[in-house]
């Protein structure tokens, strides 16, 4: 089940060539958001509810594809070894417009929960200097994202 969804997001984010990345820009783009969820230690309902809004419009999918999506997500959290396995694919695939909106996204998931914890900050943080977003940039999008939380 889970890889026919990681071929149909694969075929969605990179064409599905010979080319394509392993990991996907959707599941890329997930693991990123499950990381700053999970920075505090749990994740909770309204946080994984901030996961849906960023990645069911952005995917087109519906809800219980953006759910195994999450799900597959958190299982390459649990395998990888740094958070570059993630942001490279993203730098890769990602125009800069497409990585703010990440980076906003993670904001949105970090604020969810009514505060944004330190170690979550701390990741958001480390991501945007892996994606090469600026520091202006950053705190753009957090001020986007959290004026509309």
């Amino acid at each position: 089940m889970f890889s026919s969804i990681k071929e149909f997001l694969r075929e969605q984010f990179t064409g599905g060539g010979a080319a394509a990345s392993p990991l996907s820009l959707a599941l890329a783009a997930a693991a990123l958001l499950v990381e700053v969820a999970r920075a505090d230690e749990r994740i909770e309902p309204a946080e994984r509810t901030a996961m849906a809004r960023a990645l069911g419009p952005a995917l087109g999918l519906p809800e219980d594809a953006v759910a195994r999506l999450v799900a597959e997500a958190e299982s390459a959290v649990e395998r990888s070894v740094s958070l570059f396995e993630f942001t490279s694919v993203l730098n890769a695939g990602l125009e800069p417009a497409r990585k703010l909106e990440l980076v906003a996204n993670l904001w949105r998931v970090a604020a969810a929960d009514g505060r944004v914890d330190h170690y979550e900050e701390y990741y958001i943080r480390k991501i945007a200097d892996l994606l090469h977003v600026s520091h202006g940039d950053l705190i753009r999008c957090k001020l986007r994202a959290l004026d509309g939380a």
